[in-house]
């Protein structure tokens, strides 16, 4: 090992000169994906909410304007509905419907109700994981075509006195939804409505093709903050998240393909981004994976970890490309999480120049036994990793940790250009095969590129 006591700060710099030419290096398979991914394009013409009895006063309820303004607006072909300036009030869900575009101004706040019963009759979604009815979300499309929210306005959850004060997790409520998807109940038959304790995501088109959320700020979600769920070419784009109950998650797309999340800011209480694709025999059964996801010049921080795949992801998860990417403070910055329940396969993810704060775990972390599990033994199976062009600037456990399972190791990953600062252990490697390490710094020394095992060590989780 050779040490190199201030080469740390000279490749940070180093980086962040040469961070646009990078980006040309960006694989064939993630240009396709690309090449894939198109934004909708709307009639040129508007239906003003107000028209249809939208007040921007902040407190009439303007639900059923604005859903009357979406019905007309895709019955004629479609086109922009758009939002009064000012407070707009909204007591429970809006339907967004095919070849609409809910437009929200910059001036214009949409303020949701707090009362959970305003989100019934209770309607179909994967929350954590696993096929339930439950709350609506707040803004919501059914199997649609060609649609968007768009708009330098804001979105305003209004869950911190509401939603937000549900406790799901750990609850008997929660553990029953969870072994009903293990027994494969009837999804009809899991059915929680009013006395649900599980909160309902923000954003959530369902079964969705081409879809667009671009400009707008988002405020106090109740849960996940952007869950494209069944959805093919999808594209987040300039959204800035402000969001920090638990369980607020930035993006999660789930059961989803072709993805294209860009120019977004998020500063979120949970993941900023979660990559999905479904819990233990509820995904199996489902067998839909998550593909094509592309993450780009974005900032993130989080009171929990930034860039992730997982823990629910049972379905598989391939062909995901990260790059030019800021990590505020978190747990983890770089994590791909699993249990022993989840089966399924983690590959081919492409990660460059990520720059990160400070970690209080790891990092770069790959772990197959994530909190949660019930007993099962279905190791998920990890392979086909590059990570190149990361600097992290502290952590307050571990460097890069990954750690797999007897039989099931964490294979081929390629760490190239690694610069990790302060880190109290440099690195954690147990059941593994083929991890590559060139020009990998770890506290000022420069490791050989086939790296030795260590002993287990368990980290914090979020």
């Amino acid at each position: 090992m050779k040490h190199f006591p201030f080469f740390g700060k000279l490749f940070a710099a180093l980086l962040l000169a040469v961070l646009p030419a990078c980006s040309g290096r960006l694989p064939r398979q993630a240009q396709a994906v690309l090449s894939q991914i198109k934004a909708p394009v709307f009639r040129a013409v508007d239906y003003p909410a107000a028209d249809f009895g939208a007040v921007a006063d902040s407190l009439t309820d303007c639900r059923d304007a604005i859903n009357a303004a979406i019905t007309q607006c895709s019955d004629e072909g479609g086109g922009r509905v758009v939002l009064p300036e000012g407070k707009v009030f909204c007591k429970g869900s809006i339907n967004i419907k095919s070849n609409v575009n809910l437009h929200i101004p910059e001036g214009c706040e949409l303020v949701f109700s707090a009362d959970p019963l305003d989100y019934l009759p209770a309607e179909l979604t994967v929350w954590e994981g696993t096929e339930m009815y439950n709350y609506a979300s707040f803004l919501r499309a059914d199997h649609c075509n060609n649609i968007a929210i768009t708009g330098k306005g804001v979105i305003n959850g209004n869950a911190r006195d509401g939603f937000a004060r549900m406790r799901p997790q750990r609850s008997a409520q929660q553990d029953t939804l969870r072994q009903m998807g293990i027994d494969l109940v009837p999804v009809r038959e899991r059915y929680f409505g009013a006395h649900s304790i599980m909160p309902p995501n923000m954003i959530e088109p369902f079964g969705c093709k081409n879809v667009l959320i671009e400009d707008v700020t988002i405020h106090d979600s109740p849960y996940w903050v952007i869950h494209p769920l069944f959805c093919d070419n999808v594209t987040v784009r300039g959204v800035t998240i402000e969001s920090f109950n638990r369980n607020n998650d930035g993006c999660d797309p789930e059961y989803t393909t072709n993805v294209l999340i860009e120019n977004c800011v998020f500063n979120t209480g949970d993941d900023a981004i979660a990559i999905k694709a479904g819990r233990d025999q509820d995904a199996w059964r489902i067998g839909q994976k998550t593909a094509g996801i592309v993450i780009r010049n974005c900032k993130f921080s989080s009171r929990c970890n930034g860039l992730c795949i997982g823990s629910e992801m049972a379905a598989g998860v391939e062909d995901v490309y990260m790059y030019d990417v800021q990590v505020g403070s978190c747990y983890s910055a770089i994590y791909f999480k699993s249990n022993l329940d989840r089966g399924g396969f983690i590959r081919k993810v492409w990660v460059d120049n990520i720059a990160v704060d400070s970690v209080r775990t790891a990092f770069i972390r790959f772990e197959n036994n994530y909190h949660g599990g019930r007993g099962g033994f279905h190791p998920t199976r990890f392979s086909d990793f590059r990570i190149s062009n990361v600097h992290g600037r502290k952590s307050n456990e571990c460097g890069f940790y990954a750690i797999g399972v007897d039989g099931f190791p964490i294979k081929n990953v390629e760490l190239e250009n690694i610069v990790l600062e302060d880190c109290a252990t440099p690195y954690t490697l147990v059941n593994t095969e083929d991890i590559r390490f060139k020009n990998v710094v770890i506290n000022g020394v420069l490791f050989p590129e086939v790296p030795e095992d260590t002993e287990a060590a368990q980290l914090r989780t979020d």
